[in-house]
């Protein structure tokens, strides 16, 4: 199993891997210190060089053509493993060489074109509105919830996100507000419910589009709210808010000068963005070959490093900064969970690689959060230092407001 082999012997330090080969010999590789005991069983013998050299990019191909199985196990029990074994696989000399290579050709792997924009956001958003009903909450947000307790549903958590949103945005009635990747229109569609305000919704998504366009109709808010398949960046018009969430992930490091400097554009001079994105805690990288290939096509989650010179570059205060930790992690497992118990929809519309495939996607990007470096950030930016209040204590007032609002009119 040379020299697959030898790479396991120095990366599982903590807890146990049993490895069947594809000749049904056994191997175990047992860590120092105690945790998950994982069985993977191997039938491909080609997979002993390609797990060695890129194993991030194989482990996720060979599960979803079966050719990596865990008998007795499950792909968590793995993942679980690796995650908490990914530092010593990290420090590996030909792992070093692959980050180092990919690094520079980190600018290439985003280029995110007006044109490859579109394509980069139908390969993934575009499988069917269907499909993400079997999953997503029935507001169908698309990103990462809010638990102000761990007991929430899922339902409970994404309004929580909206309402945190919603305040730090500072709203007043009949302000224009341009939300940027609107997804399926839930955030639009909740501050026209709560804050009375206008709402253009952008997206490069025609399934999003239109189910965003007919749910606004459907809630009653379509004097307010308009969404528009389109581009950020072919907006001149001027907005007193500006939001974007779970957008900026898809806009390359390469083009953040770029968003930045169209955010200055589109902000009044007393305008308030309230920008909510995936990143890291640790130095900048690149994005997993994996996902990069099967899932998001061109996304990367930045370093903090990697946005704030863009910012400042751009004449824009950071007049709030707050971190939302564990709460994404959260988010993916329940939506694993509505996953499986939907398995068989998800198998009767696409086939069983699909299925694979998506399980792996969401599971391992539920250890990035719960054990690797991965976190999501919340960043108020304005024009003029006098833009947002200068206390935080708004926030938490005006959740408080609007979750009084919630009730009135029956939001949930």
């Amino acid at each position: 199993m040379f020299p697959l082999s030898r790479m396991l012997e120095a990366f599982v330090k903590v807890g146990t891997l049993t490895v069947i080969d594809a000749d049904g010999e056994t191997h175990v590789f047992g860590g120092s210190r105690p945790g998950p005991a994982v069985t993977m069983r191997i039938s491909d013998a080609s997979l002993y060089r390609k797990l060695f050299f890129n194993p991030e990019l194989h482990a996720g191909e060979a599960y979803m053509d079966a050719r990596m199985t865990f008998p007795g196990s499950s792909l968590r029990d793995f993942l679980t493993l690796f995650s908490l074994n990914r530092q010593t696989l990290a420090g590996q000399p030909t792992q070093r060489l692959l980050r180092r290579i990919s690094r520079g050709l980190k600018r290439f792997q985003q280029a995110n074109s007006l044109g490859r924009a579109r394509e980069n956001v139908a390969h993934h958003y575009d499988l069917g509105n269907d499909f993400y009903r079997l999953f997503l909450d029935k507001g169908l947000f698309y990103s990462c919830a809010y638990f102000r307790d761990e007991t929430d549903t899922l339902e409970a958590a994404q309004i929580a996100k909206c309402r945190l949103i919603a305040a730090k945005l500072a709203l007043s009635p009949g302000q224009r507000v341009l939300d940027i990747g609107s997804g399926w229109g839930g955030l639009a569609i909740y501050l026209a419910q709560v804050a009375e305000v206008d709402v253009t919704g952008v997206t490069l998504s025609t399934e999003q589009h239109a189910l965003a366009t007919a749910r606004a109709a459907e809630a009653g808010v379509a004097e307010r709210v308009r969404f528009e398949l389109r581009d950020y960046r072919t907006i001149d018009e001027s907005f007193d808010r500006v939001v974007s969430v779970g957008m900026f992930e898809h806009v390359g490091v390469g083009h953040y000068p770029e968003f930045f400097a169209r955010v200055n554009r589109l902000l009044a001079p007393d305008g308030v963005m309230l920008l909510h994105s995936i990143g890291k805690m640790s130095p900048p990288g690149t994005a997993s070959p994996w996902l990069r290939k099967y899932i998001f096509p061109g996304a990367y989650s930045p370093a903090l490093s990697e946005v704030f010179p863009a910012v400042e570059a751009n004449g824009l205060w950071v007049t709030d900064l707050e971190f939302l930790r564990i709460h994404y992690a959260m988010t993916l497992r329940q939506w694993t969970d509505r996953f499986e118990a939907n398995r068989a929809a998800v198998a009767a519309m696409y086939d069983e690689r699909f299925c694979r495939m998506w399980e792996f996607y969401l599971i391992s990007c539920e250890m990035m959060f719960r054990t690797g470096s991965q976190e999501v950030f919340h960043m108020q930016l304005t024009k003029r230092n006098t833009a947002a209040p200068i206390v935080r204590d708004y926030i938490v007032e005006t959740q408080a407001r609007y979750r009084e609002i919630e009730r009135e009119r029956g939001i949930s």
